[in-house]
C-alpha cells in the first residue's frame, strides 16, 4: 500500500472510531437515550471501550490470515482510542454519577466487584497509553516494552468480567464477548506453541 493511501486509510479509521462518541453525545443532546440517559451514556462507553479492545487484539491474527502487512500499523491508534473510551467511561462514572463524591467513588471499589475489576482495568491500561509513543519504546528497549504491554490481556480479561458482572441477569453480550476474546488468545497460544514446537 502506497503511503499517500494509507495516510487516507488512517484518516477514514480515526474519524470512524469518533462516531460512537458523537452518535452518544447526539443522543445525550436529543435526549434519546431512555428513561437514565447518564447510565445509558455511560454504558455506551464501556461497550465501545471493551469492542475498541477486541479490535486491537484482532489486528494481530487478521494480518495473518489475509497477508496485509500494513494493519498492525494501526494497531497504537486502536489501542489509543480503546483508552480514550475507557477514560470517558470512567470520567462518566466520576463526573456524571457519582459527582466526584471521592469517599462514595472509594466505598464502591471496596464493596462493588464489578467496580473494582473496571477500575483494575483502567488503571492497567494508563501505562499502556503513557507508553505508546516511539520515544517511549526506545527509552524501555523493544522487549521490556513488548512486556508491559503484555497487561493487555490481563485488561481485556478484566474488562469482561467488569461487564459480566455488571449485568447480572442477561449475560448474553459479556458471554459473547469473553467468547471473542478466549478465541483471540487461543490463537495466541497456538501460534506460541507452534513456534517453541519447531
Amino acid at each position: 500500500m502506497s503511503p499517500r493511501l494509507f495516510a487516507r486509510l488512517k484518516t477514514t479509521l480515526f474519524l470512524l472510531c469518533l462516531v460512537p462518541l458523537l452518535s452518544l453525545v447526539y443522543g445525550l443532546l436529543g435526549d434519546s437515550l431512555g428513561a437514565n440517559p447518564i447510565e445509558a451514556l455511560s454504558r455506551g462507553l464501556g461497550d465501545w471501550t471493551l469492542r475498541f479492545l477486541l479490535i486491537t487484539l484482532l489486528v494481530t491474527p487478521l494480518r495473518r490470515f489475509t497477508g496485509l502487512n500494513w494493519l498492525p500499523r494501526l494497531r497504537r491508534m486502536l489501542g489509543l482510542y480503546t483508552f480514550f473510551y475507557a477514560l470517558l467511561h470512567f470520567m462518566s462514572y466520576v463526573w456524571l454519577d457519582q459527582f466526584f463524591d471521592w469517599a462514595a467513588i472509594g466505598k464502591d471499589i471496596v464493596k462493588r466487584p464489578f467496580i473494582t475489576v473496571g477500575f483494575a482495568s483502567f488503571l492497567l491500561l494508563i501505562p499502556l497509553a503513557a507508553t505508546s509513543t516511539n520515544a517511549m519504546i526506545k527509552r524501555l528497549g523493544g522487549q521490556r516494552w513488548r512486556a508491559l504491554h503484555r497487561a493487555i490481556y490481563l485488561i481485556a480479561g478484566l474488562a469482561v468480567l467488569h461487564y459480566w458482572w455488571m449485568v447480572k441477569k442477561d449475560i448474553t453480550q459479556p458471554a459473547i464477548y469473553a467468547a471473542v476474546l478466549a478465541l483471540l488468545l487461543g490463537l495466541r497460544v497456538y501460534w506460541a506453541v507452534r513456534r517453541g514446537g519447531r
